[in-house]
């Protein structure tokens, strides 16, 4: 039996694969299916099909696999509000990750001899509701009234969810109370196809205080004054809003803020404590989303060191300076490396209201400062990374390599990444000693991952 696109049959799922889908087959056709857990008996609709396999989403639920959650109602990618493991119960979720783990390091990386410890999970009450920013863009329903969301799997069209699964209750509370104020008010919604109208994204940002700050984007050049008069109703009408702003973003680009934040009422950053030291958050910080489990991943990738005292650390790709703050308490000196000169700024700041002062932030992209940095005759024991999705450049980690530094800490949210730098430093001389994955991310198939490299001697 051949399939088509439109086609429905029913499969058996057998396994979940690197990115949270499912796995089953049609006369030994590979089918992925989202939203699937092993044991699944399910009747599909194939969407996609490609040479060597389809795709297919769930139309019924036939039978539920051991380890799907108890609701066997939820079947779809909105039910879970966009979350692609939300799906399975919350044990098994840590198993398939640290499974997932294990597989990308032998399959990308080479590497089948490394101590890949279990994941290391969330606490019960930080399994939901734990993400302390929110972006959502806005839309009009059927009935013409202003909805925030989320965008449908792969497509642009919003859908609503009134008490998002992931966001912070303070944040739902926020984001549905402006809803409401704004279906009172006359302003206008961004349609992407057009390019007009005026409003983009909510953004709220909230910290362990139970305080938030209000960021409303605008297709716009400038603050209209109707615009700043509702802001001001909303800060005098919710108390934990404690700081607003305004983002001008009138680009046609999926980026949700703009180049020109203004702050309007309150204070100008939110702020959040850490291993006893305060940040400031602004608009644009890099500041991880998950606290309690943030505070987990630091404490591990600092033990991962064999001795922090009387060393000089770089801390690249540093946000606002997070884990370069928190090795200062023991480090001779810290260099920390950021592109983003507000995040830069925000550690300035932060490192001068907590009177650090063996820290020094240096703006510019981590690839050329570093070198420039040891290129300079500058003394550096050890590094840790940090670094977005895609990674550390290839080259740079070889010219790095050459440099002898003697310890690499590297924490990645994505292990392919992880997993390809790893087989670049091993073949430069570096051995990878451990690796403990970190569960930022429950209900999602995103983990975080940090390893420990030593140069071969």
């Amino acid at each position: 039996m051949s399939i088509s696109v439109g086609d429905k049959v029913v499969i058996d799922i057998e396994k979940i694969v690197y990115g949270g889908e499912g796995l089953g087959f049609v006369n030994d056709f590979a089918v992925f299916v989202p939203m699937t857990v092993p044991g699944d008996k399910v009747e599909i609709e194939i969407i996609s099909k490609k040479k060597t396999y389809a795709r297919g989403i769930i139309t019924k639920l036939l039978e539920a696999g051991a380890e799907r959650i108890e609701d066997t109602s939820k079947i779809s990618f909105e039910d879970f509000h966009g979350c692609d493991f939300g799906m399975l119960n919350y044990e098994s979720q840590l198993k398939y990750k640290t499974e997932l783990v294990k597989d990308v390091m032998e399959k990308i990386g080479g590497v089948k001899d490394v101590l890949v410890s279990d994941i290391v999970g969330a606490e019960e009450e930080d399994t939901h509701n734990y993400r302390n920013k929110v972006i959502e863009p806005f839309a009009l329903d059927k009935n013409k009234k202003i909805i925030t969301g989320m965008f449908k799997r792969k497509s642009h069209e919003v859908f609503e969810v009134k008490e998002n699964m992931l966001s912070s209750h303070l944040a739902n509370k926020v984001i549905n109370i402006v809803k409401t104020m704004l279906n009172k008010s006359k302003i206008s919604v961004y349609k992407e196809k057009e390019h007009r109208g005026l409003l983009r994204h909510i953004m709220v940002r909230t910290n362990s205080k139970n305080e938030a700050m209000l960021v409303l984007v605008l297709n716009a050049k400038k603050v209209f004054r109707d615009i700043e008069e509702f802001l001001k109703n909303v800060y005098d009408s919710i108390d934990e809003v404690k700081s607003v702003y305004v983002s001008l973003n009138n680009e046609i680009t999926n980026v949700a803020l703009g180049k020109e934040n203004i702050h309007l009422f309150g204070d100008k950053y939110l702020k959040e404590t850490i291993n006893g030291i305060n940040f400031n958050i602004s608009p644009n910080s890099f500041f991880q989303i998950n606290v309690n489990q943030t505070k987990k991943l630091y404490d591990i990738g600092i033990s991962f060191f064999d001795d922090i005292n009387d060393k000089y650390i770089v801390d690249a790709f540093s946000g606002t300076g997070t884990i370069g703050m928190i090795l200062s308490k023991n480090a001779k000196k810290v260099y920390s490396i950021e592109i983003i000169k507000e995040a830069v700024k925000d550690g300035i700041r932060t490192a001068r209201e907590n009177g650090i002062e063996n820290i020094e932030f240096i703006t510019g992209d981590v690839n050329k400062e570093l070198l420039n940095l040891i290129e300079k005759g500058k003394r550096v024991d050890a590094v840790i990374f940090d670094p977005p999705r895609k990674g550390i450049e290839g080259d740079s980690l070889i010219k790095l390599a050459k440099h002898k530094i003697n310890e690499i800490v590297y924490i990645s949210c994505n292990p392919s990444t992880f997993a390809r730098d790893s087989k670049i430093l091993i073949e430069e001389g570096y051995k990878l000693e451990k690796i403990q994955p970190v569960d930022m991310f429950p209900q999602t198939n995103h983990i975080e991952v940090v390893g420990k490299f030593y140069l071969i001697k």
